[in-house]
């Protein structure tokens, strides 16, 4: 038997993959991965030049995105199908005594697609995880800034909460990172507003990617930003202070 081996990618720059994802991706001879169809992919694109000659790719199409609410019985269904299609076509492989590496942008157990997987997998099939850089932590380090000082408190916010949920999060923490941003980011601009940080909040997009943007998100007239878009709020918590001079 085979087994399946999740490469976490990291935030999005190639130079970013671990040394151990390196390996797995350019020794595999089955490599998966998700993306929107017709699309090449974002994982696929970083790993562009990395594939053995004649490695054979397994494109898992997502049947739905964001054209019907992610909340609604139907997208359930429709990726809860997805998931368990590839379930089987996955164990199939590794059955046959095939390695699968399936990629995955970010840290494979960090709001990634690949969990979903690794749920339905991992009592079939032997499983591997190799951790990656998160994303947004690529994208706090491109703003230059600490995201966190000292006993800061940091929360992650998904941009897909109610108004009432993210204001709440928002007034009680130090530090924030709030990801699918999309479409929700009127609704995150509000609720920053009512909690009086606004003018502390940044628009990363594309962190570490090529066309990656840095703005004040006060200063951001769009209603919308690209899906690999976070909104952070750094901390300014407990830090040694110099004494002054005699």
């Amino acid at each position: 038997m085979g087994r399946i081996i999740c490469a976490g990618l990291g935030p999005g720059d190639p130079d970013l993959i671990s040394v151990r994802s390196d390996r797995a991706i350019r020794a595999a001879r089955h490599i998966a991965y998700f993306r929107k169809a017709g699309r090449q992919g974002q994982a696929r694109r970083i790993v562009e030049g990395m594939l053995a000659p004649g490695a054979v790719e397994h494109a898992m199409e997502y049947p739905v995105t964001t054209e019907i609410p992610f909340d609604s019985p139907e997208y359930n269904a429709l990726l809860a199908a997805f998931y368990d299609d590839w379930t089987v076509r996955l164990q199939v492989l590794v059955q046959q005594g095939h390695d699968v590496v399936v990629l995955c942008e970010g840290d494979p157990f960090f709001y990634g697609s690949f969990m979903h997987l690794y749920v339905r997998l991992k009592d079939l099939v032997p499983v591997e995880v190799i951790p990656g850089i998160p994303g947004m932590v690529g994208c706090w380090n491109a703003t230059g800034q600490p995201i966190t000082w000292g006993d800061d408190v940091l929360t992650v916010l998904m941009g897909t909460l109610p108004e009432a949920e993210l204001l709440r999060h928002m007034q009680g923490s130090d530090a924030l990172a709030i990801m699918k941003t999309g479409r929700n980011l009127p609704r995150v601009r509000r609720a920053l507003a009512a909690a009086g940080r606004l003018g502390d909040a940044w628009l990363v997009e594309r962190g570490t990617m090529p066309g990656q943007r840095l703005q004040p998100l006060a200063e951001v007239d769009a209603e919308d930003c690209p899906y690999f878009a976070i909104v952070l709020v750094h901390g300014h918590g407990r830090r040694p202070v110099a004494e002054a001079a005699e």
